[in-house]
């Protein structure tokens, strides 16, 4: 009963959360940022009570530890599956399904950092970024971006033993390479035209890592070597106090190695009592764990209450995404 009556608070926390938020956007913006209202007078209050509801039962779900797993991966593939469709719906001449049919920017996450260095400005799409950062530290390469997902869906199996080979080597390069390949191209005066085709064959290669490399290894290699911006989220995720630890009841059986796509659990890693730094609080492994060794720090809070407070932050930033985010 206990066990239930705290699930069931965290899902009411959340759903206030989700609907007070959207709540305050429909009736402050002009423009209807949640999709329904702009079919329906009115529909947008209609669409955030279930997104809300939504949220509510997966915050439920997930805060059962044997159930993490298979609900990221179902809420992570929904929220890819609504981004895309509403993309290729607007694409094809629905307009209503595009936030800025006027200003359409490339689906591919390392523009979020190569297109502010090539247009010397900061747009939303960084500023949202950073503030998820802020907010659950790297819960973006694990439950909030869209291209993300994909590399998620393809993986088939159980992760390869070991450590991705030259892992950091390849990731700090790929880095370097995409922003001085944007501030080299603003300094030529490469065109807008010029600058996309770059982004989309990058995004092109991208898919080609996760068909080709991140499906036979069973990891997140697009993730984790070849997205820029999973680069920066492994290094900018530590001004967020969010932390997790193996505790000294651990067995070293290696079960969360064979759970851990991010390549964030090899032996070594379980022997230094935490995960690495590709780690992305996924949880995932918490699902593996039978000796309930591996747990969440915030702060001086209980491992209990930081991973509560977690998965109020993170469904409750999903939701949001589910219902807004929109090219």
């Amino acid at each position: 009963m206990t066990s239930f009556l705290s699930r069931f608070k965290l899902s009411i926390i959340v759903f206030l959360i989700v609907v007070s938020l959207l709540s305050f956007l429909q009736i402050k913006l002009d423009k209807p940022m949640i999709l329904l209202e702009r079919f329906i007078v009115g529909g947008g209050w209609i669409e955030l009570v279930i997104v809300g509801l939504y949220a509510s039962v997966v915050v439920y779900k997930m805060n059962d530890p044997k159930q993490v797993s298979k609900w990221r991966k179902f809420t992570w593939t929904l929220f890819s599956v609504v981004f895309f469709s509403q993309l290729i719906l607007g694409i094809v001449g629905f307009e209503k399904f595009l936030m800025t049919a006027d200003k359409l920017h490339l689906p591919v996450p390392a523009i979020i950092l190569a297109g502010p260095v090539y247009r010397f400005e900061i747009g939303f799409m960084t500023v949202l970024f950073i503030s998820t950062i802020i907010l659950s530290g790297p819960a973006w390469c694990s439950h909030l971006c869209y291209f993300g997902a994909l590399d998620n869906i393809s993986l088939k199996g159980k992760p390869k033993k070991g450590r991705i080979k030259n892992r950091t080597a390849f990731k700090v390069t790929i880095l370097v390479f995409i922003i001085s390949g944007a501030l080299i191209m603003k300094l030529l005066g490469s065109s807008t035209l010029t600058a996309a085709i770059a982004g989309g064959t990058f995004g092109i290669i991208g898919l080609l890592v996760i068909i080709l490399l991140s499906r036979k290894k069973a990891k997140m290699i697009h993730c984790t070597v070849y997205c820029p911006i999973g680069t920066l989220v492994n290094y900018l995720k530590y001004i967020n106090p969010f932390r997790m630890y193996i505790d000294n009841n651990c067995t070293e059986c290696n079960l969360c190695t064979k759970y851990c796509t991010y390549d964030a659990l090899n032996l070594e890693d379980i022997l230094n009592k935490k995960p690495s730094i590709t780690c992305t609080l996924c949880g995932d492994c918490v699902t593996s764990c039978h000796t309930g060794s591996i747990k969440y720090k915030f702060f001086n809070l209980d491992h209990k209450k930081s991973r509560n407070l977690y998965l109020v932050i993170t469904v409750s930033l999903h939701a949001l995404f589910l219902a807004l985010a929109r090219l």
